[in-house]
């Protein structure tokens, strides 16, 4: 298992279509188990409002491997946007 503070700045790469999705800002953790849940990586931020700004929740299940600095994680164009 994983602290929140080791995933915290690793960044995520889709392995489906290799697109680097951003870095890890935040984890949701279900606070009964203290398991870690999913890890959210801010949206694209506006300009000129281009741009969604919304946050991709990435669910652990869609993690495939975590290295030193990157993790991999496998997901369909559809289910980015949370």
């Amino acid at each position: 298992m994983y602290r929140a503070g080791e995933l915290r700045q690793k960044e995520v790469i889709n392995m489906t279509d290799a697109s680097r999705l951003g870095f890890v800002a935040d984890v949701e953790v279900r606070l009964e188990s203290g398991a870690i849940e999913a890890i959210v990586v801010p949206g694209r931020a506006r300009l000129f409002n281009f741009g969604s700004g919304k946050d991709l929740v990435i669910p652990w299940d869609k993690i495939k491997q975590i290295g030193e600095d990157v993790i991999l994680v496998e997901m369909q164009m559809t289910e980015k946007i949370t």
